[in-house]
């Protein structure tokens, strides 16, 4: 039978000698390599006490944003979750009542809005799909728990509080900063039943 690659190699039946059979030099060779790491500089840290820097990359735990009046970006218009591969983002779009205007920037916004913490592979897809910019992936890690339930994030855990709005601006490409900058455009107009 012809060989489907020329890297055949053809194995050697050779006997061991009296300290290879000892495996002394085996013994030895190992040793060295743990000598060698114990003398060198160590790699983990105390992580309570310390705590390790991020890569600006870094895509933690989701936030939906506010906009400058404090209303809802998010219009449950579904792009984020038809981006998502891993399935992981479910909503419910509702109609906004008379007097809502100040929670929500849109007449349409999500009622009901998921995300399977478990699911999520945090790839930023979500992020990108978003034409309102209500969805980041913040620097913050997502918290453990014993219970599968508690991973499911509603819109409780989701949305940017009022009081003490979490930072993106590094998230943000330059070429949005300078979509910011023009007022004029529908996207940076703001609702004006809310303008004081």
């Amino acid at each position: 039978m012809q060989t489907l690659t020329t890297r055949s190699k053809v194995a050697v039946d050779k006997k061991m000698t009296f300290i290879e059979r000892l495996y002394i030099p085996a013994i030895m060779g190992g040793m060295r390599i743990t000598l060698n790491h114990f003398f060198k500089k160590k790699v983990t840290i105390s992580y309570p006490e310390k705590k390790r820097e991020f890569a600006p990359v870094f895509r933690g735990q989701h936030v939906l944003k506010r906009d400058e009046n404090g209303a809802e970006r998010c219009t449950a218009c579904g792009l984020c979750a038809v981006a998502c591969p891993a399935e992981a983002i479910t909503m419910t779009a509702a109609e906004r009542k008379p007097g809502e205007e100040n929670l929500y920037r849109e007449e349409k916004y999500a009622s009901v809005y998921e995300i399977n913490m478990l699911r999520c592979i945090f790839c930023g897809l979500c992020e990108e799909a978003c034409p309102k910019e209500a969805i980041f992936l913040t620097d913050r890690i997502v918290d453990t728990d014993y219970v599968r339930q508690n991973f499911i994030y509603g819109k409780d855990k989701l949305v940017d509080p009022i009081k003490n709005p979490i930072d993106v601006s590094k998230r943000e490409t330059e070429q949005t900063r300078e979509f910011k900058k023009h007022p004029e455009y529908a996207h940076n107009k703001l609702n004006k039943s809310l303008k004081a």
